[in-house]
């Protein structure tokens, strides 16, 4: 990025203390007009933050082909399911966008060309935990999306492309479930499947120890990891925060809990030490 690219955006925003990173496992989209455990931790977690002057996330449900930033001032709430309680339909996000900050970010990114989006909004994998962090709306969020043609790796390093922006006090958030598998649902089963809890401490542990080259090739770690992420799209937004993440910054977990048997809500947030 040019000189004057980030001088723009010093210009815009203030140096802040660098914010911390937030991967959260969203999970089913009901937890929107939920109180329940993970939740109650997203609001909690909202409040214990630094005020952010911006949000950017990346969401398991906005996957297109070359990559997007969201750039109008008004998002629509996207209601991206189906089944769920009227209720759920008419819940509405209100937060502003930030043209400005989305123009910006694409002069930041050097590794793709970078298009303006003015059609999506916020989906569900963003509003349904945004909403809980920031109730009051008055935040600017914009979304970046997955490029479905690209490989873990190349998420990765893209991820790192957005680290300036941590000093300009952008939340970036990444929204997805690292244990994620729709057909292997169980509405009885309370907890997680053998193979799914085996997933889930297996990608905890190589976190905890920055083994993000094994976690980038995920598909190599063995039958648990194929049956907790048999498409990508929700595991991505993880490998964004993590390649954020810089060698003197810590990572805390929570929301550790598998449910309807093939769902981690597992959640993490990464900060300095």
């Amino acid at each position: 990025m040019k000189l004057n690219d980030l001088n723009k955006i010093a210009a815009l925003y203030n140096d802040t203390e660098t914010m911390p990173l937030l991967f959260i496992g969203h999970g089913n989209p009901i937890n929107a007009i939920t109180q329940n455990e993970f939740t109650v931790e997203w609001n909690k977690i909202g409040k214990s933050l630094p005020g952010p002057n911006a949000v950017i996330c990346i969401s398991a449900h906005w996957e297109t082909n070359g990559t997007f930033v969201t750039t109008m001032d008004k998002p629509r709430t996207i209601h991206d399911f189906y089944g769920f309680p009227a209720e759920l339909f008419e819940v509405e996000y209100k937060a502003p966008g930030s043209p400005y900050l989305a123009r910006e970010t694409k002069k930041l990114i050097a590794k793709t060309s970078v298009e303006l989006d003015n059609n999506w909004g916020l989906d569900h994998g963003c509003w349904s935990v945004v909403m809980h962090l920031f109730p009051e709306a008055n935040i600017p969020v914009i979304e970046l999306s997955l490029d479905y043609t690209k490989q873990p790796q190349w998420h990765y390093e893209l991820g790192k492309e957005l680290s300036f922006l941590r000093n300009k006090g952008i939340l970036i958030i990444g929204s997805g479930n690292i244990v994620h598998n729709l057909r292997m649902i169980s509405w009885q089963n309370k907890d997680g499947f053998d193979w799914a809890l085996e997933a889930d401490r297996k990608f905890k542990k190589l976190i905890l120890n920055d083994e993000y080259t094994e976690l980038i090739d995920y598909k190599n770690l063995g039958i648990e990891v194929q049956l907790a992420v048999p498409t990508p799209e929700h595991f991505l937004p993880l490998l964004y925060i993590l390649g954020l993440k810089e060698k003197n910054e810590s990572i805390s977990f929570f929301n550790e809990k598998t449910e309807l048997g093939s769902i981690s809500m597992t959640s993490l947030m990464i900060n300095r030490k």
